[in-house]
């Protein structure tokens, strides 16, 4: 699958507050809709409410699902979500 739209991930006031910073990987399914089910985190950033940011903003994101033999496929992906303090 390829990413149409991607929505970046959102900080929450107590994440912030506590400067946390980090990466939380996600597992999906791509449906062959293009959109993902089965959301899971396999690496967890909290406590401080990230890891369910991190499914919000991946419950947003649009693909062109996988294919074979030319028709459209469910894919098992990995998604990693970045935080960041700038």
């Amino acid at each position: 699958p390829t990413v149409l739209r991607e929505v970046r991930p959102s900080y929450n006031g107590e994440a912030m507050r506590a400067r946390i910073q980090g990466s939380v990987i996600l597992e999906a399914v791509v449906q062959r809709d293009g959109t993902l089910r089965d959301i899971r985190v396999i690496r967890s950033l909290d406590p401080g409410g990230l890891d369910r940011q991190a499914v919000l903003a991946a419950e947003q994101w649009r693909f062109n699902p996988g294919r074979r033999d030319g028709q459209p496929v469910d894919v098992l992906v990995t998604i990693v979500l970045d935080f960041r303090i700038q």
